[in-house]
């Protein structure tokens, strides 16, 4: 049983006053799947990349542990290391490195050692097909040109073979068409099955649908200002932000 834990966690954009982030607690554990929700510009993806480490980010104040261990102290790629694993809003195109070598790269790193070549592709192969992806894709240079749907099913590939212990999730479902939502919902019940615990930040239930959370976060202004179970987010969906933005303001 891995733990992720967030205490009174304070982040301001570099070199800026303002704080984004006011003091941010979030206890997470191996399996559990937490859903933040909030209306645009709450913070919800500072807290993710404040998590992985993002440069433009800096912590004021708080603390993360990953089983006791300071995240804040770590570099990015020991963060990955550790089994940390960020599934980004807007993927980076990288022209000339392809989909294949970028993901064995990214493996050996994570695991210390190069993975076999023979039975790394049969692993590579078989997640892809559970992803509805053409083999071909693989060679494909990382995510030139590729469609919404495309960057996101790539994002749960990395996700289900790096196999992290905690995974945060920014905005998975945005731009999926309801096919490319089913299947990016199912890989991420997959891998949560494996004991992964998740970080799935979103604006809208839609995906909450198939990717059943545990725990419902209200984000507003930098803080949890609500916490729940899943009718939470169905209360959200009736009635939106407007009672817990009040509150706030």
């Amino acid at each position: 049983m891995s733990t992720l834990e967030i205490r009174d966690l304070h982040v301001a954009v570099e070199g800026a006053a303002d704080e984004i982030l006011k003091g941010v607690d979030l206890t997470i554990r191996s399996g559990e799947t937490h859903a933040i929700m909030g209306p645009n510009g709450s913070g919800k993806s500072t807290l993710a990349y404040s998590i992985a480490g993002h440069p433009k980010y800096a912590v004021t104040s708080g603390s993360v542990l990953l089983d006791g261990e300071d995240v804040l102290s770590m570099t990015v790629d020991e963060r990955a290391r550790a089994g940390l694993f960020l599934a980004m809003q807007y993927p980076v195109e990288v022209p000339g490195v392809s989909v294949s070598n970028f993901l064995r790269t990214a493996a050996t790193a994570v695991r210390g050692e190069a993975p076999k070549l023979r039975t790394w592709v049969k692993e590579v192969n078989a997640e892809m097909s559970a992803l509805d992806m053409d083999k071909a894709f693989a060679e494909r240079s990382l995510n030139e040109g590729f469609s919404g749907g495309e960057k996101k099913r790539h994002e749960i590939l990395q996700l289900a073979l790096l196999k992290p212990k905690f995974a945060i999730l920014d905005e998975t479902d945005s731009g999926l068409d309801i096919d490319a939502l089913r299947v990016v919902s199912d890989g991420i019940n997959r891998t949560r099955e494996t004991g992964v615990g998740t970080l799935l930040i979103t604006h809208y239930t839609r995906i909450l649908r198939y990717v059943k959370p545990d725990f419902v976060h209200v984000f507003v202004a930098g803080r949890i200002v609500e916490q729940g179970g899943p009718e939470l987010a169905e209360e959200l969906e009736l009635s939106g932000y407007e009672r817990f933005t009040a509150a706030v303001s």
